[in-house]
């Protein structure tokens, strides 16, 4: 259902120049445990798009009502829908049967994204490290148990760290393992790798300032991530050795390009004090909030948050479109 429209003052014209008045539906909302943080994601980028002069239409999209995909004069879908349905390849699959152009990445490389495990295996298929792991559909799944403690106990397709669990000995793990069963159906093991947390964001075919999250918590979870910023310091002057940085850039780069993304992604890490760094998963959609980690590191670039999405903009409007295509053979 659609929330609201702000309209900008030109024309709106269907080029692949981002500079010219479009008309950009954003999706947000929907249907996920990340509803919030979507809502607010969403809110953002299109303040950002109408800022710049575009004519923005704000979707709060769900499977059941997609008739925003339907409204005509679309020249772009923006997706800032996180969670289940956004990131999972099924709003982009309902694009793509319209032959409408949106931002980021296909549906397969999104299904690929989201299922941590598939896409763990794609990073070991082109050789980045990634922590060991286990997926289990029943409790007290041994392969668990030989992955030591303390073991990292999550969603096999979640995102913002809900339901994350770092479980520190064997009644605490065997909880979390049945209780993420009873509400998901399967869950993942992944071992615990001691070290620095740090994202590494990618634009288009280049990645950004690599940043070091150190939140005051035991890790980066949701409420570090979006209720308690303050908490949590960001810190790109991080001391790596250039080595380091440059290894954790090429894995990062690596990683996005083995899942097929596009346009943005956001790499998540954890760097040992010895070893390779590890990748934890690739975010096809990163947030957009005030705590969101990709505006961060495009504006460490020089990049606003404005031109970021815009730029965004400009790499989906490059491609073909269904304005592009041909009607009844005739071209």
């Amino acid at each position: 259902m659609r929330t609201g429209v702000i309209s900008g003052r030109k024309r709106s014209v269907r080029t692949a120049d981002a500079r010219a008045v479009l008309d950009i539906t954003v999706l947000m909302g929907g249907p996920s445990s990340e509803r919030k943080v979507s809502l607010v994601s969403g809110a953002a980028v299109a303040d950002g798009l109408a800022s710049r002069g575009h004519k923005v239409t704000r979707a709060d999209i769900r499977p059941d009502d997609v008739s925003a995909l339907d409204r005509p004069g679309i020249d772009v879908v923006f997706i800032a829908l996180h969670g289940d349905f956004g990131e999972s390849g099924a709003v982009q699959e309902l694009c793509e049967v319209r032959g409408l152009r949106y931002s980021g990445s296909p549906p397969r490389a999104s299904a690929t994204a989201m299922d941590k495990s598939a896409a763990k295996h794609a990073f070991r298929s082109v050789g980045v490290a990634t922590p060991d792991w286990v997926v289990a559909d029943t409790p007290g799944d041994r392969r668990i148990g030989a992955l030591g403690l303390p073991v990292v106990v999550k969603p096999i397709d979640g995102g913002s760290s809900l339901d994350v669990v770092i479980a520190k000995n064997p009644t605490a793990r065997d909880e979390a393992v049945g209780r993420l069963l009873d509400k998901y159906g399967r869950v993942m093991a992944e071992r615990f790798v001691v070290g620095r947390e740090f994202t590494v964001g990618i634009l288009g075919d280049r990645t950004l300032p690599t940043l070091e999250i150190i939140p005051a918590r035991e890790f980066y979870d949701y409420t570090a991530k979006y209720t308690d910023g303050a908490g949590t310091r960001y810190v790109f002057d991080h001391g790596l050795d250039e080595e380091v940085t440059a290894a954790m850039e090429a894995a990062a780069m690596m990683a996005h390009r083995a899942l097929n993304c596009r346009d943005m992604s956001r790499v998540d890490f954890i760097v040992p004090p010895r070893g390779l760094p590890q990748v934890l998963e690739v975010n096809t959609i990163p947030g957009f909030t005030s705590h969101s980690l990709l505006p961060m590191a495009a504006a460490r670039a020089g990049i606003d948050f404005a031109g970021l999405v815009e730029e965004i903009v400009g790499m989906a409007m490059r491609r073909p479109g269904r304005a592009d295509r041909p009607r009844n053979g005739v071209t």
